[in-house]
């Protein structure tokens, strides 16, 4: 049965291009159900009507907080039978309401190796730690700040010229790879997320067909 996905979205919506992309090639077997932003002229409400996909703006402006938003935003992924939602350059930090309607069915993509880097600017932290690999991480969501389960990850190496913006696009190509990739592991029923053994650790990911500890690590 082919996935529904529910994607989020704020800025250019290049990673939604990707997932789009992927299905039109046969590589995922997938559709985007809905394609939902914050933000009025986000780019990746101009690709979903380009691709034909519904899309949704809401203004969190005109609500009086993030739970409120996560209301609607779950009311409108529902009513198109969302089962999986992907945080695509989604610039708002979710609540208990939408990670308690999608309970590990939200997936991130994130530019850094975490648990290296979490939050914002992870290719400027990366850069003045003076790491020589880094990367992109696609992981279940949970309440913490990039602290679920991790999936995969994919790695670029850092030269010595490297500036924000040019680790950031090669970052970017990783995630376009990685997170369809990702998807259709989900679609394919081939992750089994097991539950930490200890207080204050991470839920392990287990992908059929990999090994152990793999990940789905790749290397560019």
């Amino acid at each position: 049965m082919t996935l529904a996905l529910g994607v989020l979205a704020s800025g250019s919506g290049t990673n939604l291009q990707a997932i789009l992309d992927a299905i039109v090639s046969g590589t995922l077997d997938a559709k985007v159900a809905v394609v939902v932003s914050n933000v009025r002229d986000a780019q990746a409400l101009a690709r979903a009507r380009a691709a034909g996909v519904d899309n949704v703006l809401i203004e969190h402006t005109a609500l009086r907080d993030r739970r409120a938003f996560d209301t609607q935003v779950v009311e409108i992924l529902r009513a198109h039978g969302a089962e999986v939602v992907v945080l695509a350059g989604f610039m708002r930090l979710v609540t208990d309401v939408l990670l308690d309607a999608y309970p590990m069915r939200i997936v991130n993509v994130h530019p850094s190796l975490l648990p290296s880097f979490p939050g914002l600017h992870a290719q400027r932290q990366a850069l003045e730690y003076g790491v020589r690999i880094a990367g992109c991480t696609v992981h279940f969501v949970d309440s913490g700040t990039d602290t679920g389960p991790i999936i995969a990850q994919s790695t670029v190496e850092v030269f010595d010229d490297d500036d924000e913006q040019r680790l950031r696009l090669r970052i970017l190509a990783e995630e376009h790879a990685l997170l369809p990739r990702v998807l259709q592991w989900i679609a394919a029923g081939r992750l089994n997320v097991v539950p930490s053994g200890s207080p204050g650790s991470r839920a392990r990911v287990l992908i059929e067909g990999l090994p152990i500890g793999a990940r789905g690590l790749q290397r560019r």
